[in-house]
Parts: C-alpha cells; sequence; structure tokens
C-alpha cells in the first residue's frame, strides 16, 4: 500500500521563528502510537515525525512549543569523528497548507548503530547481538541513563514512561539515545504537558492509583533505580524473587511493586526471597543504601542526580576481576559475577544428574505421561471448574434471596430485636459485615468468582442495605423508610 505522506511538503517553523519549506522522502520507521518517522529531502541528519491524527493538533502544537522553548540542549557526543545523537529533541513545527500542525522535525538518531537497553541485560541476548560482555560497560550505562533523566528534570521535564525498551545504547560508545520525546511531560511556561503512557513492572508504589497523566519525577526516579539494578544485577527486576510459599497465587511483579516486596534490602520479605543468581550482595554499602531507599517502603528516593554522582564514583573505583578480564567488582568481598558463574555451573551439574535419574510426578514416571492422558486431565479440571463456578452462582443466589427476604425473617423475633436497642443491634450489624468480609477473602482461593472485588464490595453493599431496611422495620420506625422494606 502506498503512503501518501511520501513526498508532502511542509512549512518546517523553528524557535526562533524561521521558517523553511521541505519536503518529506521516504516512511523510514512506522514510529509508535504517535506517528511515522520520515526522511528528508536535502536533510540527511534530520528527520520529521508526522502525527498519525490531526484532530490534536493545537495540543500538539502547545506541547510542542514549550519543548522548543525549554530545550534540555544535550548535545551529540563525538568519538573518533562520529557524531552520536543522544536525544531526538523536536527542532521545528511541521505546519500543512491550512496551518494545521502535522508533526516536527527532529535529529537523527541512527538505530543501526544502537541496541535496546533491554539487549544489554541478558548474557544470551548479548553474544547473539556480540555485545561486549564488559560488565563496567553496564555501568556505564547506567551513568548516561542517568545523566540523561537528570539533564530533563532539570528543565522539569519527566519521562514517564521510562523502560529498558523505550531507552536504547550506542553499541560502541554506550552513551544513551533517546527517541519519542513528545510522549514526555513536558514544562511549558505557564502549563505542564502530562506524558501519554506509562508501563507496568516501572510504576511506583505510590503512583497506583494516578494516571500517567498526574505523574512525575517521584515515577521517572522509581523507574530511573529499577533500570540501574537491572542492569547492575545481571537483568533482574528489584522486585523479582522466589515466593516462600507455593500454596498461594503468585504475584505479578506490579502487585509486588503495589506492596513493597523488595527482596534485596536491609531486611528480609515477608512474600519472597532473592533471586538465587542475585550479585546484590556484593554491591557497595553505598548503593546498597540508595537501592533501599528506592525500595523500601518510606524511603526518600534517589535524585537522577544522586545516582549520576554515585555511579561516576563506583566507576572510578572498580577492582579488576584476575581470574576473568571481563568482570570487575565493588568491595574487599570480591568478584559477584564469578560466584553467580560458579553457582550457575554447579546447578547445571546437579540438574544432568537429576535428568539421568528417572523422574516421577505424583508417583507417575514422567515417561509414561501421554498427551492423551495431559488432555483428559485437562477436561477433568474444566469440568471441575465449571462446578465450582455453578455452585458459587447457587450461593451467590441463596445470600440475595436471604437478605432480601431479611426483614420477613426477624418478623417472628421481631420483639428480641428491639428490646436489644439500636446500639447492639449496630454492633450486631458490624460483626455480621465483618464476617461477610473475611468470609469473601478467605475462600477466594476455592471460588474464584470471589476474586471479582466489584462483585463482591456489592454483595457486601447489598446485605448491609438489607440489614438496615429490616431493622428499619423491625423498629417501627418513621413509615416513609418502611416503603423500602420486601
Amino acid at each position: 500500500m502506498e503512503n501518501t505522506e511520501e513526498k508532502k511538503e511542509y512549512n518546517a517553523i523553528y524557535a526562533d521563528g524561521y521558517f523553511e519549506r521541505i519536503r518529506l522522502k521516504e516512511m523510514i520507521n512506522r514510529g509508535g502510537a504517535a506517528g511515522k518517522i520520515f526522511s528528508i529531502e536535502d536533510k540527511p541528519q534530520t528527520v520529521a515525525k508526522i502525527f498519525h491524527k490531526k484532530q490534536k493538533s493545537d495540543t500538539n502544537r502547545q506541547k510542542l512549543i514549550a519543548m522548543l522553548q525549554n530545550n534540555p540542549n544535550i548535545k551529540p557526543v563525538e568519538k573518533n569523528g562520529i557524531e552520536y545523537v543522544q536525544l531526538a529533541w523536536p527542532e521545528a513545527i511541521l505546519e500543512d497548507e491550512n496551518g494545521f500542525c502535522v508533526g516536527y522535525l527532529m535529529p537523527l538518531i541512527n538505530m543501526s548503530e544502537a541496541v535496546s537497553l533491554d539487549h544489554l541485560m541478558q548474557k544470551a541476548i548479548r553474544r547473539k547481538l556480540h555485545l561486549s560482555e564488559k560488565y563496567a560497560y553496564r555501568i556505564f550505562a547506567a551513568y548516561n541513563v542517568a545523566s540523561m533523566v537528570n539533564s530533563l528534570h532539570k528543565c522539569g521535564h519527566y519521562i514517564v514512561d521510562l523502560k529498558p525498551s523505550n531507552v536504547s545504547v550506542y553499541k560502541d560508545t554506550m552513551m544513551v539515545a533517546m527517541v519519542d520525546c513528545d510522549g514526555f511531560s513536558i514544562k511549558g511556561e505557564k502549563n505542564r504537558y502530562p506524558a501519554e503512557f506509562v508501563s507496568e513492572e516501572y510504576i511506583y508504589p505510590e503512583g497506583m492509583e494516578l494516571s500517567c497523566e498526574e505523574m512525575g519525577e517521584e515515577q521517572d526516579k522509581f523507574a530511573l533505580a529499577v533500570i540501574i539494578f537491572k542492569l547492575l544485577n545481571n537483568g533482574i527486576h528489584p522486585y523479582s524473587g522466589i515466593p516462600k510459599k507455593n500454596d498461594g497465587e503468585t504475584m505479578t511483579i506490579q502487585n509486588r511493586i503495589e506492596n513493597y516486596h523488595y527482596a534485596y534490602g536491609l531486611w528480609p520479605d515477608s512474600y519472597q526471597q532473592p533471586h538465587p543468581y542475585s550479585i546484590h550482595e556484593y554491591f557497595d554499602k553505598k548503593t546498597l543504601e540508595l537501592f533501599e531507599r528506592a525500595f523500601a517502603k518510606g524511603g526518600k528516593r534517589p535524585s537522577a542526580y544522586e545516582w549520576q554522582e554515585h555511579l561516576w564514583k563506583l566507576m572510578h573505583n572498580l577492582k579488576n576481576c584476575k581470574k576473568d578480564h571481563n568482570h570487575v567488582y565493588f568491595t574487599s568481598k570480591g568478584c559477584g559475577l564469578c560466584m553467580v558463574e560458579e553457582k550457575f555451573s554447579v546447578d547445571m551439574n546437579d540438574i544432568k544428574k537429576q535428568k539421568e535419574t528417572p523422574q516421577t510426578v505424583r508417583g507417575m514416571a514422567i515417561s509414561e505421561l501421554s498427551v492423551e492422558k495431559l488432555k483428559q486431565n485437562k477436561a477433568e479440571k474444566h469440568v471441575e471448574d465449571e462446578k465450582i463456578k455453578r455452585i458459587t452462582w447457587a450461593g451467590i443466589a441463596v445470600y440475595m434471596l436471604f437478605f432480601t427476604f431479611l426483614s420477613q425473617i426477624l418478623k417472628p423475633i421481631a420483639e428480641i430485636v428491639t428490646n436489644l436497642g439500636l446500639g447492639i443491634q449496630a454492633i450486631v450489624t458490624t460483626f455480621v459485615m465483618m464476617g461477610i468480609n473475611t468470609f469473601f477473602r478467605r475462600y477466594n482461593d476455592k471460588f474464584p468468582l470471589l476474586k471479582n472485588r466489584a462483585l463482591t464490595q456489592m454483595l457486601q453493599a447489598y446485605a448491609l442495605l438489607c440489614i438496615v431496611i429490616a431493622l428499619v422495620s423491625v423498629n417501627n420506625l418513621p413509615p416513609g423508610l418502611l416503603e423500602l422494606a420486601p
């Protein structure tokens, strides 16, 4: 399908008021949710981002003007005569012939020379992409991410959707490259123009009830700390680990964040143990203190500047490993990377030995487990799940019928209830509601429908309403209220 944007001409308006006519060439990237990327005739180092929708023309223009006026001015880094652009910040607003804001010009970042920060964290991917195994490079990458975030924060801008897949690093220099800056939270002269996206596993605990439009520096500080932890700890997320109990439903990473289940701090976590291949115990004491502040409840999170300063000191005080020239370490404890590799080797040998021993599942040899048997088990589980679902709905029906006719049920003992007095009735009502709430929480594992918070809250509200109506009826309160009774 031919792209209708190619060869189109637009007016480019710069921050100083200068404007020129530019002409698009071919599309070089489909971009993200906001727009597509095109090369430009006679401007090989500049590209155009054309928005998908014109409906947000005024909003986009105001945000872009704020970005032009409040430019962090992060200059390209030059090495061996090559310039490495770090930030695809808008350089000019693009208008069509009708004066609509359709996009903007930005410097070209050669993504063929860069990789996602995600790819730097896993040894298998580094090997596949022929990336260096030098641990010091990952520390330098962490420093560059902190430096980039700090530069943006100095201008009052926030990234918000800060995560490894949204950050790239140049393979040769480990310098940071960031695109889609129009999605950041931008500080204008009078207004703030909010971010548009935020990603799970990087949302700070206190921000769980907030929209991305309401997030700012705290979100960036948290996400930055997560990225640094992963870079220093071989891709391990600070809220991942091994659950201490296997009898409950496994929490997602974001659930663990919400509940501050940080297993690598000064105190053991109640929910999980550290990942077995974590090297956090080999970190510098100051590094551990900064992570504690970032992830433990009640701590004041380190700023991007604090991380920048600390990582700079780390880089200049690294100790070279004598066993592996790619390894460096921080303290007299020794090389954590060597420890992990030795542990991994031992574990692999144990697994190999186990494979040589016949394995069983519930007393049955694995070799005896057939596809047909697995299908049968799956079918039986489905039948059991449907049975539990029907039982739950029947229970809910009985529950609702009971409370619907509660006023009729209480009539034979109305005098006894009345003699108790309104105070005792209120206390009994409170204990009944607490009992209902406890029941829903205790049995939501056995009855999956009860995990639906909206449903359980509705059932509790209905019970309370029916109890109030029944008590109004029993106590012969004003007739206008009695009309609510069934």
